[in-house]
């Protein structure tokens, strides 16, 4: 066997190694996100938020709150924004007297505004959350869609939909475990969140 080629075979285990390290890498792409900021609209008057429950479509239980926590967790820890407990949340909803979170009204948004002292509100809607078969394993992928609402207009200042999933071509192709549910839901609100902060 020629020397040249006995070198070329001898570094061809390496090179697979590399590959595969790369592909493992690239993560199944996030959609770009249906984003949407009200232009004229002067964010730093926003101090103080309530983060109200989310309508889950998809088949998770509890996922509505799951991803409440995290929203809530997120706008915190972007220094942006303080937000409201769950508990007062709730005593202003009972308060005004609101009972469909999912189809608030410009009205029924400045009265939960006025009860809370918030100058926004943050809700939206889970569209799916699940996990898909590809090939031997369970990969989970969500849609979400957050809104704030200024509590002054009733309008809609920033709106969001995220699609993220877990998979990687380790997952997809050899087996390995992919993200947890939970992982998955946290980098959608992760990444959702920060087009806010970005602004």
């Amino acid at each position: 066997m020629k020397k040249g080629v006995r070198k070329m075979l001898a570094k061809a285990p390496a090179a697979c190694l590399l590959a595969f390290i790369l592909l493992s890498a690239c993560r199944t792409p996030a959609e770009t996100p249906s984003l949407h900021i009200k232009e004229d609209m002067d964010f730093s008057f926003i101090k103080r938020v309530a983060v109200l429950p989310f309508r889950n479509l998809s088949a998770y239980e509890g996922g509505d709150e799951i991803i409440r926590s995290y929203v809530s967790n997120e706008l915190l820890a972007s220094g942006l924004v303080d937000v409201v407990v769950p508990g007062d949340v709730f005593t202003g909803l009972s308060q005004t007297g609101v009972k469909n979170i999912t189809s608030l009204s410009a009205g029924e948004i400045q009265a939960v505004g006025k009860a809370l002292k918030v100058q926004a509100v943050v809700f939206g809607t889970i569209e799916v959350w699940r996990e898909i078969q590809s090939g031997t394993v369970g990969v989970p992928e969500i849609t979400l869609t957050i809104i704030m609402a200024d509590t002054s207009s009733g309008n809609i200042i920033w709106s969001v939909t995220r699609m993220e999933g877990g998979g990687n071509f380790s997952s997809r192709h050899l087996g390995f475990q992919s993200d947890t549910m939970s992982k998955v839901g946290l980098r959608a609100v992760k990444n959702a969140v920060r087009t806010l902060s970005e602004y």
